[in-house]
């Protein structure tokens, strides 16, 4: 708490708060959507997939300027982009004028994400894995609000737009402070270089070709193991193991739960107890063996512990520590780091749902195999990054 950044990780939180809102806020609000663009249910889901292709647009370009030009003007920049889409949505007549406003919204996310993340890693050196992990906290609880808030508007006959203006408030006044506040040096004096480099020229340096393309690799399994579940697991929970269709639903619930819990946990461990390396492989680890059991023994029951436990484990945040850890390892450009890290994960979510339709067609039962067997590969990539961080760090002290 005496951080001096404290007041400046605080707004970046808020950012996030808002943008769990922006997040879904399009689908949130289908009808009214559908009925201004004159489209339908498709025609709106269409509008959203800009959010992702926007994302893949710009995350390593934006990550490398990151590092060149600082976090704040990224940031700064994100929230602008942010403010754009939603209030151009507003006022947008069709699909085609929505669907670019989507694509810049999910530009914003990029350059939020680019400055974001490494401003904080910057910030809380000693804890960065927890600073990072509390973001998926942030991002969860707009996640939320926002249908509480949509569920008032439509029960007292308000228009829609009120939702998009509350975020947009939220960003200017929250704008206005990061204006004022202070970041932390994205950049390493050159003095302070040239004494590392002396000290650290006869120890082992990490290598980008074994753990850090692992890392980025991570990036992707971990993405797709919460992704499969978070989308199909009502469908799996409906269709194999024979629950009804309103407690399959409510199995999405249980799932953020745990990932809600697991944000908690972890940042408390990781900032005092246990380095976040070790989460990237136990996390996964637990998933797989959920999945194996799930697809084995599909049952009500299985579905209800599973829920929970992969929310916990898959979604309660492995992307935000196998970052933390690259960037451990490879300190000099976490910008550029972010990025390609968050490229790997945004591929996942872009790949995956046509890659499921197809397996889906035939048997819902081999979602949950291909699930397995991409987490499988993601524990195996954690332990080669555990057992070079141990030779790393061992030769270091």
């Amino acid at each position: 708490m005496k951080n001096k950044y404290m007041p400046t990780a605080l707004a970046l939180y808020i950012n996030y708060f808002v943008h769990g809102m922006g997040a879904i806020i399009l689908s949130q609000n289908m009808d009214a959507l559908m009925q201004q663009f004159n489209t339908d249910r498709a025609g709106v889901s269409y509008v959203i997939s800009g959010l992702g292709i926007g994302r893949l647009l710009v995350l390593f370009v934006s990550g490398a300027l990151s590092d060149k030009f600082g976090r704040k003007p990224f940031v700064l920049l994100g929230i602008v982009t942010y403010m754009i889409f939603l209030g151009g949505i507003l006022v947008a007549p069709n699909v085609s004028v929505a669907l670019i406003l989507a694509i810049l919204a999910g530009m914003a996310n990029s350059f939020m994400d680019s400055g974001t993340y490494p401003a904080l890693m910057e910030a809380f050196p000693e804890s960065s894995g927890s600073a990072n992990i509390i973001i998926k906290a942030f991002i969860a609880a707009g996640q939320f609000v926002l249908p509480f808030i949509i569920s008032f508007l439509i029960a007292n006959d308000l228009w829609y737009g009120y939702s998009f203006l509350f975020c947009m408030a939220i960003f200017v006044i929250n704008g206005l402070f990061l204006l004022k506040l202070q970041f932390p040096a994205h950049k390493v004096e050159k003095a302070e270089v040239k004494e590392e480099s002396v000290s650290e020229s006869n120890e082992p340096k990490s290598n980008f070709w074994i753990e850090g393309i692992a890392l980025i690799l991570i990036g992707f399994t971990a993405t797709a193991t919460f992704y499969i579940i978070q989308n199909y697991l009502p469908t799996y929970g409906q269709e194999v193991a024979g629950m009804e269709k309103s407690a399959a639903l409510k199995l999405i619930s249980l799932y953020s739960a745990g990932s809600f819990t697991a944000v908690v946990v972890t940042s408390i461990l990781v900032a005092k107890w246990i380095k976040q390396v070790r989460f990237v492989f136990v996390y996964p680890l637990i998933s797989l063996v959920m999945l194996v059991l799930l697809y084995l023994f599909p049952s009500p029951m299985m579905c209800v512990v599973g829920s929970f436990v992969i929310g916990y484990s898959a979604a309660g945040g492995v992307l935000q520590l196998a970052l933390t850890t690259m960037s451990e390892l490879f300190p000099k450009n976490k910008g550029t780091i972010t990025g390609i890290v968050y490229t790997a994960s945004s591929l996942a979510s872009s790949i995956l749902p046509a890659l499921i339709g197809v397996i889906a067609s035939s048997n819902v039962s081999n979602i949950m195999l291909l699930n397995i067997v991409i987490t499988a590969i993601g524990v195996i990539l954690a332990l080669i990054v555990n057992i070079r961080y141990n030779m790393t760090m061992s030769s270091r002290s």
